[in-house]
């Protein structure tokens, strides 16, 4: 069992630390979990509050909260120190040092130093895994893929021909790395052609032969990139689907084929990219949002969770809405709905007055 003093906390954290007890810390938790030998996290208002209830001895707390009688450790950033606190306390999944005797490696792949490979691993022709590499049980590595140093692949990890790798790329159980990507034509115009040009379908039960476009481009991960669990990123038709070096990708997210997922961004779960879209630089995509094909959005742009974007946007933006629209005009949208709703609301008020009068008129032409 890790176990750590509150000296040790303070200088990894780069806390400030107020002692009023010497404990030894074994793990962390919220302060109603959290026993004598916890480091209780009490990151925001209502955790400060349970601070009155723990059984812990010391927490970690943002600058500034101050506990009589308790050891605490202030933080400037609570939430980064919680990441470092994590960190020494993780424990990676435990892995089989060398080859695993069930693994099938080519003799043609290059395997690297201190790699492990885990059981019923495929290692295909012409692949190569760098230094240091993990690859835990049933992952595949297709022919002539390129893995590099210090990466970590989870269960279940599928990488096909060709795919590149960088280095320190964390891959979680079941990504899928260079599949085909969707990509069809059929032999004359169908009714998607025809909506995008014309605006209206103009025939109906029209057979149509689909023909499948295979993809011979492939998928290349920068470095110091981690991936989701069950995220799918598709080959390029002829050109690479790229993402960029530091980029997070949640779980669940499907990432078409042509794309280029630029430095630095955050993409949460259950985000739809389509074909060909280009991704900027630190570009965050909430969960759900859903983006049309060949579309640019430019660096630093944020898009709201459940957006559906359809058209393009410069860098900087924030993009909120299905359509999704800059936030300053979804927050005009609102409030005109909000006059509309008022303006009904009035209208029902005086509306037997005006059926009155109406009425009245009537009755008057009447006579």
């Amino acid at each position: 069992m890790k176990t750590f003093t509150l000296e040790q906390i303070a200088q990894i954290t780069g806390g400030m630390l107020t002692k009023a007890s010497d404990v030894g810390i074994t793990k962390i938790a919220p302060p109603l979990l959290a026993d004598e030998t916890t480091l209780a996290l009490a990151l925001g208002e209502d955790e400060i509050n349970n601070l009155s209830l723990t059984k812990a001895k010391a927490a970690l707390v943002p600058l500034g909260v101050n506990i009589d009688g308790f050891s605490t450790i202030e933080v400037e950033r609570p939430r980064l120190a919680m990441m470092k606190l994590i960190t020494m306390f993780y424990e990676e999944p435990k892995v089989n040092s060398g080859i695993h005797p069930t693994a099938s490696v080519s003799p043609t792949a290059k395997i690297g130093q201190n790699v492990s490979i885990g059981q019923n691993v495929v290692i295909a022709d012409n692949a190569v895994i760098g230094d240091n590499t993990k690859i835990l049980a049933n992952c595949y590595i297709g022919n002539d893929a390129i893995i590099g140093s210090d990466c970590f692949f989870h269960p279940c990890v599928n990488v096909s021909d060709r795919v590149k790798v960088g280095n320190k790329v964390i891959l979680h159980h079941g990504v899928s790395l260079g599949a085909d990507g969707f990509s069809f034509v059929t032999e004359n115009p169908n009714n998607i052609e025809q909506a995008r040009k014309d605006g209206e379908i103009k025939e109906n039960d029209v057979e149509q032969v689909i023909f499948k476009i295979p993809s011979i481009g492939s998928v290349i991960v920068g470095n110091n990139v981690e991936i989701g669990a069950n995220t799918c990123i598709d080959r390029g038709t002829i050109e690479n689907t790229i993402i960029g070096d530091n980029t997070k990708i949640d779980d669940l997210v499907m990432i078409g084929h042509n794309c280029r997922i630029g430095k630095g961004c955050m993409i949460v779960s259950q985000v739809g990219i389509a074909g060909s879209c280009v991704i900027g630089d630190r570009v965050v995509i909430a969960g759900q949002a859903g983006l049309a094909d060949h579309i640019s959005i430019g660096s630093d742009t944020i898009i709201a969770a459940q957006a559906g974007v359809s058209k393009s946007f410069p860098e900087k933006s924030i993009v909120v809405g299905s359509p999704a629209v800059p936030r300053k005009e979804f927050i005009k949208q609102l409030k005109i709905m909000k006059d509309a709703g008022d303006l009904i609301a009035k209208f029902k008020k005086y509306e037997p007055l005006l059926k009155s009068f109406e009425e009245s008129v009537n009755e008057g032409a009447k006579v």
